[in-house]
């Protein structure tokens, strides 16, 4: 199997041959073409993870083919090769999204550096960031773009969307990726905790401060701080954070003697900043300062098309952790999972599997095995909900048959209930499934479970 699939883009025969012949003598599958039209044809009937292109060619310029590529799949690389560079070439192919911009000649070991580690980053965030949605195709393409940067980064986006992961690849990716990552919470600390843990303190500096203490800021030099949730931070220490960004010093608490620091600066809020700032609440200043690349995380109601691959990703996971066999999710539940909005994304989304997998029975995951409140919430607007969708397994008949959980354990009550299901249909499963809720092979297995069997006549 071919380590990844390159598109080599040039119209000089005899280079598309050279390119070609080491790339596959690497491992790697290469195809080429003569033109910007050519190669643009060759991806519309098969995605490649890279395309090299030379910039001048006859037609289609490697600019023209760069911006074309791009707005169809974000998340392909494209490495331009040029003869005559230029520092406005260069320029504008890095604001149109160029991965890498190589001189002729290109020596075999810098090719193959370049593309060893397009496809070591690709594989690293696909292992990750995980989807196939379009939103999901730009955020990865995004990361790719700004981590070999040392610009200020905004994350935005509801809780639950994964803002920290994100961080955390943008530090893996980047030239700074050697040092550790360092991250802290603004939300969850007093103004006098937060600027001890920011900026540290000089022993003697307050009551307790028997000793002196670096802050994140010094311990992230030459590294990356992660400020999460900035938007919950007081006025006051939003002054004191710009300062930081803008003199790339700090001075500890109770100290005199400022401390130059080299840190890339990646905030992030679930907060609509511009409100605060309108609100007097957040600091204009500050929020040009961190906003000089903002990221958007989807919220996963956006990306439904990858809810399936990433509850299968939860499933195995929690399965692995619980010590459980876990064969998969049954299309009823992806269904429900589907057409559930998801307010708490996709941590709402792993707490939802890890609870199914450790309640859950049988070695599928069922409509039943899922929270009450996902079951209790119904379908979008408009569609109708699949069998079982809006209540658990024994809720139907609490209210068809008894609203009232009776004494003794929940085993018994779904036991009696399932029981008087099949009396009301006269034994027939089917039919007993669809007023419990359950699916047929749901049933089935309860029956198993419980030793119900059909009277003797």
């Amino acid at each position: 199997m071919p380590l990844g699939s390159i598109l080599v883009v040039d119209d000089e025969e005899r280079q598309r041959e050279i390119y070609r012949d080491i790339l596959q003598d690497e491992g790697y599958e290469a195809v080429t073409a003569s033109s910007g039209e050519s190669a643009l044809r060759l991806l519309a009937q098969k995605r490649f993870d890279l395309v090299l292109t030379d910039l001048n060619m006859t037609g289609m310029t490697g600019i023209e083919l760069l911006t074309e590529i791009l707005r169809a799949d974000p998340t392909v690389a494209v490495v331009l090769i040029t003869g005559y560079p230029s520092i406005e070439s260069a320029i504008d192919a890095t604001k149109r999204g160029v991965y890498q911009y190589l001189e002729k000649p290109v020596d075999r070991a810098r090719l193959l550096e370049v593309v060893d580690d397009v496809f070591a980053r690709l594989e690293a965030l696909r292992r990750t960031i995980l989807g196939s949605s379009p939103a999901i195709k730009e955020l990865v393409r995004l990361i790719l773009k700004v981590a070999p940067t040392s610009h200020t980064v905004l994350i935005l986006g509801e809780s639950g969307t994964g803002k920290e992961l994100v961080a955390r690849e943008i530090h893996h990716h980047s030239p700074r990726r050697d040092q550790p990552f360092l991250a802290v919470n603004c939300a969850s600390l007093t103004d006098t905790l937060l600027e001890s843990e920011l900026f540290g303190h000089e022993k003697g500096a307050f009551t307790d401060a028997h000793q002196q203490k670096k802050g994140l800021f010094e311990r992230a030099h030459h590294s990356t701080l992660f400020l999460d949730e900035i938007g919950d931070t007081s006025l006051a220490m939003q002054a004191k954070i710009l300062r930081a960004l803008q003199e790339r010093e700090i001075l500890r608490v109770g100290g005199t003697e400022p401390i130059k620091v080299d840190v890339r600066i990646i905030a992030a809020t679930n907060k609509n900043l511009d409100q605060l700032m309108a609100e007097g609440k957040f600091r204009e200043d500050l929020y040009y300062r961190l906003k000089v690349i903002p990221i958007v995380c989807p919220p996963l109601r956006e990306r439904q098309e990858d809810i399936e691959e990433l509850a299968l990703h939860f499933t195995r996971r929690a399965a692995l952790t619980a010590g459980r066999e876990i064969n998969g999710i049954r299309p009823e539940a992806l269904q429900v999972l589907r057409n559930y909005p998801w307010p708490g994304n996709i941590r709402q989304l792993e707490m939802a599997i890890e609870r199914a997998v450790v309640l859950g029975e049988s070695p599928w995951i069922d409509v039943n095995d899922l929270p009450p409140e996902i079951l209790s919430s119904g379908s979008k607007a408009g569609e109708k909900p699949p069998a079982g969708a809006m209540e658990t397994a024994t809720a139907a008949l609490d209210r068809q048959l008894d609203p009232v959980i009776p004494e003794g354990s929940w085993e018994e009550h779904e036991k009696a209930k399932i029981s008087e299901a099949l009396e009301r249909t006269n034994w027939n499963i089917t039919r007993a499934a669809q007023l419990l809720g359950m699916t047929f092979r749901t049933l089935q297995y309860r029956l198993e479970k419980f030793g119900i069997k059909k009277p003797v006549s």
